[in-house]
């Protein structure tokens, strides 16, 4: 029983020391060994399990891969006195985990370092720039000539050409920090801009003139609808009075020879008797200008009654 009890001691303190002893180093990982405080050997930069002296030494795991900083959004003049808000974020790595160790120890006051570099830098930048420099970063002709003509058009895009741009902005940046970083064993990897936007008082002047010009443009709309409208307008009345000119031209036309031909059809029928015809008119004239409530006053020797005067009693 001694026996087994003594194995079964010494079967744990080997566990334990195989386990203080032994660690892992994932891809992800570099490891730094310390003695004391001091750094013991060579980093272990490749994947796979390691040992160390158990209880002695201390094992320090720094990431290998690329690690993300995000700045805190700042409010920045720019050359042409602009106030913006700038919102930068950057990729860094540690290349170099016996000089991080032995400067600024832990991810943490890594973030600090970088805080204390990269946003100087980016004020600098943005500071000696004017605000379009930040903003743009090619040439590239712009589409907001649309409502433009001619010359207007082309002073227009002369006003948005740049020299710089983002993108020398940014790497200026980048080479600017870079060599403050490498002695905390630091790579910075890139910094790009995340979000430029105008702080509040500007950014209510540029909508208002934004706002000024949308109106303006719709207004010129509005004005060239109305001139077509009117356009049409006109050449539908137009078009109107000459089809009721040439519709009137034609029923005169129409009408003019329907009475010449009736009015040979009556010649040539009232011809062949015209007494006949003299009585049938004096008979309508009696039938509408004679009547119960009518009162004529006539001589005997009128024509008009000359019909009634040869009527026999």
């Amino acid at each position: 029983m001694k026996i087994k009890g003594s194995f079964l001691i010494i079967a744990a303190v080997i566990a334990i020391l195989f386990y203080n002893a032994a660690y892992v180093v994932d891809e992800t990982e570099q490891v730094v060994i310390t003695q004391f405080g001091r750094i013991v050997g060579n980093p272990k930069t490749n994947p796979g399990l390691k040992f160390k002296i158990p209880f002695i030494q201390r094992a320090n795991f720094f990431a290998k891969n690329l690690l993300d900083w995000d700045g805190d959004p700042g409010q920045i003049p720019t050359l042409d006195k602009t106030f913006i808000w700038v919102d930068t974020f950057a990729r860094w790595k540690i290349v170099d985990p016996v000089k991080f160790f032995q400067t600024v120890n832990n991810p943490f006051n890594a973030i600090g370092k970088l805080n204390d570099i990269i946003d100087p830098a980016v004020r600098n930048f943005i500071t000696s720039h004017q605000l379009i420099e930040a903003v743009r970063k090619s040439n590239r002709e712009l589409e907001l000539d649309v409502y433009d003509e001619g010359r207007q058009s082309e002073e227009k895009r002369q006003i948005y050409m740049i020299e710089v741009g983002r993108e020398k902005i940014t790497g200026g940046i980048l080479n600017q920090a870079q060599p403050k970083l490498a002695e905390f064993g630091i790579e910075l990897v890139d910094v790009k801009v995340k979000r430029i936007n105008y702080v509040e008082e500007v950014r209510k002047s540029v909508y208002g003139r934004m706002i000024a010009e949308r109106k303006q443009i719709a207004e010129k709309f509005r004005s060239e609808g109305k001139g077509e409208a009117q356009k049409i307008l006109g050449e539908k009345e137009r078009d109107l009075q000459l089809i009721q000119s040439e519709a009137y031209r034609t029923a005169q036309e129409i009408k003019g020879k329907a009475d010449a031909e009736a009015t040979i059809l009556y010649a040539e029928a009232y011809g062949v008797d015209p007494e006949f015809y003299s009585f049938i008119k004096t008979l309508e004239i009696y039938t509408q200008s004679l009547d119960d409530k009518s009162s004529l006053v006539l001589s005997t020797d009128s024509d008009f009654l000359k019909f009634l005067k040869e009527f026999p009693k």
